[in-house]
């Protein structure tokens, strides 16, 4: 009896485990806040260069969200803080907002590039892809104002 009761929860605990990894493994396509035409930050689906031509094109700065697909902390983001109405104004009116997966495409030069390594490690660039400064893990809508308000203090005039 006591051996069918093991069994059982070991079971249980299996399929759990499994539907758990598979859902959370898997490559949303709105992964991005503000991909739907909400309130949030809107980020841009483009390759690096193209988010570089386009920053110089509008005379902003951009904003990187350097993610990983398994970090916890960056869903939270995506989920909490990007939706934001405020922080998407704020975003989407002063910087080219873009969201990598540093293990795909662009992702792993940019996290060698910017020594990304933490997630979820957000960056404010100038148009040329230089750092103007960086935080790493998770903030709130507030904080994330004042993280984008700062970047832009730091500006090269």
């Amino acid at each position: 009896m006591l051996k069918k009761i093991i069994f059982t929860g070991f079971v249980v605990v299996s399929v759990i485990a499994i539907f758990a990894f598979m859902s959370g493994n898997k490559e949303e396509s709105s992964t991005v806040a503000g991909h739907d035409g909400g309130q949030g930050i809107h980020f841009i689906e483009a390759d690096w260069n193209k988010a570089l031509q386009e920053a110089r094109k509008q005379n902003k700065l951009i904003f990187l969200d350097a993610y990983a697909s398994w970090c916890g902390p960056c869903r939270m983001l995506k989920k909490n803080t990007f939706p934001d109405k405020e922080a998407g104004e704020f975003f989407n009116k002063h910087f080219i907002n873009v969201a990598v997966n540093m293990e795909k495409g662009d992702g792993p030069s940019l996290a060698a590039q910017y020594r990304v390594d933490a997630y979820p490690t957000l960056i404010i660039a100038d148009a040329d892809g230089g750092m103007v400064t960086y935080t790493k893990g998770y903030i709130s809508p507030k904080q994330l104002i004042d993280f984008g308000s700062y970047g832009l203090s730091q500006q090269k005039k």
